[in-house]
């Protein structure tokens, strides 16, 4: 599975977080789902290339 369409969208996202975070009077009014939905996107890929390098250890 090619997981680039989806680093793409974490770095994305990751832009626009960190950006609310560095100038936070510019934050969209979206910010709040943005946040969210990058920890948990973030949390899902990290924990399935876990999942797939520990089945590929076996």
């Amino acid at each position: 599975m090619n997981s680039t369409p989806v680093l793409i969208l974490l770095v994305l996202l990751n832009v626009m977080v960190l950006s609310g975070q560095l100038w936070p009077e510019a934050a969209p009014p979206f910010a709040r789902s943005v946040n969210l939905a990058f920890l948990v996107l973030a949390l899902i890929h990290f924990l399935l290339v876990l999942y797939r390098r520990r089945s590929s250890r076996v």
